[in-house]
């Protein structure tokens, strides 16, 4: 590869960390064609963005950043990368875990850099990263909990308007 090309993927590679503020950094070595077919379509419908990139292209571009924290990941550059680019938080973690369940060992999680948090290292820190929430399921609890006062107003209006009326019709 050309020293312009590499470049090129360097700055694309950049750009996109900068695009897209969650990203996890995964193993998906070992797995054959039908299975890395399976796992992108899975990406795909959940929207998160799967590449796979040169352990030294994607510590380059992470260098280059400003941001200290996603600087932890280059720890955790060595083998096969692909890197999952998402907006939602959560939506890698659900996909890992989901293909996991077919039998397959793979994706494995090297690391991941959720905006605003600390870096994510290591596998074992799929589940914290499964239960991070989504804006959309945020908005929803903020929601459900705004309404739940009027709920309950409304249950005792109800329930008295059903007393007088038992009471009227006992009369």
């Amino acid at each position: 590869m050309r020293k312009e090309e590499k470049l090129d993927i360097i700055n694309a590679v950049s750009a996109q960390l900068e695009a897209t503020p969650n990203f996890y950094v995964t193993d998906i070595a070992g797995l054959n064609a039908g299975k890395t077919h399976a796992l992108r379509k899975a990406c795909f419908e959940a929207g998160v963005k799967l590449v796979v990139v040169k352990n030294t292209l994607l510590k380059k571009a992470i260098e280059a950043s400003d941001n200290e924290e996603m600087k932890n990941l280059i720890s955790v550059l060595e083998g096969p990368t692909a890197i999952m680019y998402t907006e939602a938080p959560n939506a890698p973690a659900k996909v890992i875990k989901k293909f996991r369940e077919s039998g397959s060992e793979k994706p494995v999680l090297k690391g991941a850099y959720i905006q605003e948090w600390p870096a994510f290292i290591g596998n074992e820190q799929l589940d914290a990263l499964h239960g991070i929430k989504s804006r959309e399921e945020l908005i929803g609890d903020i929601i459900g909990l705004l309404q739940s006062p009027m709920r309950n107003v409304l249950s005792a209006l109800e329930h008295k308007d059903d007393d007088k009326s038992e009471e009227a019709s006992a009369e």
